[in-house]
């Protein structure tokens, strides 16, 4: 029992990595317009061939192109699941700020949170946001 529980936690872990990658994309893209491994390798601080394993892992699973001078772009399903993660990091860490956590803990601590809260906790959490702000 114990081996399955240590590889979902393998699997979770896999899944929240690839959940970030895919998200650095998506705000690199709106930041700058293309993107390219060594882009990522900066902005995440990783290894070169880190980032270079993950691009070739994303790609194998249909969420990202890589053109012929190494721009990447989001497949449909990238995009998708980028936008749902990044969404959830910009409720989160507003939600957090609004409660009176810095900025800083906020957007780390919303980073964490991102990947584990349920569809129905953050579902709920957004209401309330939205509806704060409608008052």
């Amino acid at each position: 029992m114990k081996l399955l529980l240590n590889e979902a936690a393998v699997m979770e872990k896999i899944y929240e990595s690839a959940e970030n990658y895919l998200e650095t994309i998506l705000i690199l893209k709106e930041r700058n317009g293309s993107v390219r491994s060594i882009d990522i390798v900066r902005e995440l601080d990783f290894s070169k061939p880190s980032v270079s394993v993950a691009m070739k892992n994303l790609k194998e699973k249909g969420l990202i192109s890589i053109d012929g001078s190494g721009n990447i772009s989001l497949t449909e399903e990238g995009l998708t699941i980028a936008s749902e993660v990044y969404d959830r990091h910009k409720v989160l860490s507003r939600a957090l700020i609004e409660l009176g956590v810095s900025e800083e803990t906020a957007a780390v601590d919303a980073c964490r949170i991102e990947h584990y809260i349920s569809s129905e906790s953050f579902d709920k959490i957004k209401e309330y946001i939205e509806k704060i702000h409608k008052q």
